[in-house]
């Protein structure tokens, strides 16, 4: 639910943590509003929430012990990058040591990560992440290396390229943090030179991966390549089709999901479906269409306990999910508890999200 839509005495759904990655907010905490506008001030615009509605928990893919193990590993990764980058390669011996050992944290990271989501069966995305606006960029590529295994598997790749995916993912971003935050957060189009600037982000984060002996070179394919696209418009090379390396593609899918199905200080976060409905949209210039039909058999569009529109105007609650028709879940009205089927009722669709709403009396 959107921070705006929360009134006092609601209670949280899901732990909020802080920047450090301990819990800040734990679940079944009933909200007042200090803690509502402590929320708002660490840049969190939307929280899950307990209903009358939906008594199903959704749970994340990673346990949150590994998921705050990561954010304090890719921020101190990142950090100790934004101090040893050097414009013209010469770095240090200790520079190039504290990067290896970085690489090495990364690496563990990325195989607790990974053997995480091994364990469990067929693992599916119906949870999105709520990220803060001090942490985002650290949860950010958390959630693009979740999401670009979850497409991994789908692909059926092995073990070997599942950790070049995994690493390669979480360090995609790394050069971002030597760009300026007036253009990281800037609302409306960037000037031509602003846009040079950020471009620099690839380059300059694969520059640094090199000196590291001990990062793959996949992974730092990924670095320098997660922004091109399939119809040659991308960069920094304006690769084309079979010219971007396979795993680049898969991050570049990731990576863009999660942005849209993210809080901005300057945009609304899109909900799963639209921004499913955005990547087939530019399959055809952007993404590789095989690429995006495997991902979204692995993502949950409308997730149970989802708050719906339909298309005769009645709002009910997202039940359960048809595999294989994401788009045609069951679902409960809620001005008359009775539970309809998309799949039969094939002349009904769901127009949108519902965040609020009083059932009559």
């Amino acid at each position: 639910m959107p921070i705006s839509f929360v009134k006092e005495g609601t209670i949280l759904g899901k732990d909020i943590y802080d920047e450090k990655g301990r819990i800040l907010l734990s679940k079944g905490t009933a909200l007042r509003d200090r803690y509502i506008k402590k929320i708002k001030s660490l840049g969190i615009y939307s929280i899950y929430i307990m209903d009358e509605y939906s008594n199903v928990e959704l749970n994340d893919v990673i346990t949150p012990q590994i998921r705050s193990k990561a954010i304090i590993t890719l921020k101190k990764t990142y950090h100790n990058f934004q101090q040893n980058y050097s414009q013209d390669d010469s770095y240090t011996k200790k520079s190039v040591q504290e990067a290896n050992e970085n690489i090495s944290d990364i690496s563990s990271v990325a195989e607790d990560i990974l053997d995480d989501i091994l364990s469990q069966k067929h693992v599916v995305v119906n949870l999105i992440d709520i990220k803060s606006t001090d942490n985002y960029t650290y949860q950010h590529c958390l959630n693009v290396s979740i999401l670009s295994i979850i497409l991994g598997l789908e692909l059926k790749l092995d073990t070997k390229h599942l950790k070049h995916l995994a690493i390669g993912s979480l360090l995609h971003d790394i050069g971002k943090t030597l760009i300026p935050e007036s253009i990281l957060l800037k609302e409306g189009p960037l000037t031509d030179e602003e846009f040079e600037t950020m471009k620099s982000h690839t380059k300059k984060g694969y520059d640094y991966l090199k000196i590291s002996k001990d990062i793959p070179s996949p992974a730092r394919v990924i670095a320098i390549q997660h922004h091109e696209k399939i119809d040659g418009s991308g960069y920094p090379n304006g690769l084309k089709e079979d010219e971007i390396y396979m795993l680049s593609k898969i991050v570049a899918i990731a990576d863009v999901y999660d942005a849209l199905t993210s809080d901005r200080p300057y945009r609304r976060a899109m909900s799963p479906n639209e921004a499913l409905e955005y990547l087939y949209g530019n399959c055809s210039t952007q993404f590789d269409m095989k690429l995006v039909k495997k991902f979204s058999n692995r993502i949950i569009p409308y997730p149970i306990g989802t708050m719906v529109k339909l298309s005769n105007k009645n709002i009910g609650v997202v039940k359960d999910i048809t595999s294989g028709f994401p788009l045609r879940p069951k679902i409960e009205l809620l001005s008359t508890n009775t539970l309809i089927d998309l799949m039969i009722e094939k002349n009904i669709v769901i127009e949108n999200i519902v965040y609020n709403y009083e059932k009559e009396a």
